[in-house]
């Protein structure tokens, strides 16, 4: 009976070591905490993107000549949808039909209808340009429900980009959440940050651009936390089961 009290005593002392570390609490998931021990971030002013080498665009002629809007609509679009993108060039500049090679690298996207445009009136004077990026998306790779997203609005922040891959998993390293931000030709930049604290609101972390790829990497200490009290109960209680299984097929420890 004394082995008996001694293997229950270490299942006491087991499962309330577990009870403390085995589950996810607040301070470990929880987001937008105002916390002293968390990072604190500068808030720095929003910029709006650049096309880059790579960037593909689309774009849309309007005119008053009903010629030449026939021509380009044929050429760009095919019952109401784009049927054509335009890639930039190492170079930084795009082939646009019937206008020399135009730069539009380092230029946001109202510059760039700006310049489209400027570049259209020379052979079409009451022209009038819509342009926008066609491979506008975000990536999202590791612990957070990896895939290719579309950025739908301007402004697009760290929390609605996630919100969209369905939030981070618990088993997330909240505290080293990496985005890979590439510029052009150039070596991309790593932005590393604990996404946990409410400092993170209109720092250089809480915009998402086109081309970011996010990456959520699992924390080390996942494989022994469960992701609520219910499953740790289950656990205990399994664990119960099983002892007392094994202690019947040991003689005379009743």
């Amino acid at each position: 009976m004394k082995t008996l009290y001694q293997y229950f005593i270490l299942l006491f002392c087991i499962a309330i070591a577990i009870l403390f570390t085995g589950c996810y609490g607040y301070r470990q998931v929880g987001l937008l905490q105002e916390r002293d021990d968390l990072p604190q971030y500068d808030s720095v002013p929003y910029t709006p993107y650049r096309l880059q080498v790579n960037d593909e665009i689309i774009y849309r002629v309007i005119t008053m000549d009903e010629t030449i809007a026939k021509v380009f609509s044929a050429n760009n679009a095919v019952g109401g949808q784009y049927a054509n993108s335009y890639r930039i060039y190492s170079d930084g500049t795009v082939d646009i039909p019937f206008l020399p090679p135009i730069k539009l690298a380092g230029l946001t996207e109202l510059e760039a209808q700006d310049t489209l445009r400027a570049a259209m009136r020379e052979i079409i004077p009451d022209a009038d340009v819509k342009l926008a990026m066609y491979n506008k998306q975000f990536m999202v790779l590791g612990d957070a429900n990896s895939g290719t997203y579309s950025i739908y609005k301007e402004r697009l922040t760290i929390f609605q980009a996630l919100a969209m891959t369905g939030d981070l998993m618990n088993s997330g390293d909240r505290r080293h959440v990496r985005i890979i931000r590439p510029h052009g030709n150039e070596e991309p930049e790593v932005l590393e940050f604990d996404i946990r604290t409410i400092t993170i609101i209109d720092s250089k972390y809480y915009y998402v651009y086109p081309n970011d790829l996010i990456y959520v990497s699992r924390d080390a200490g996942s494989f022994y936390k469960q992701s609520s009290y219910s499953s740790f109960l289950a656990l205990i209680t399994s664990s119960v089961s099983l002892l007392v299984t094994v202690l019947n097929y040991i003689p005379g420890i009743w």
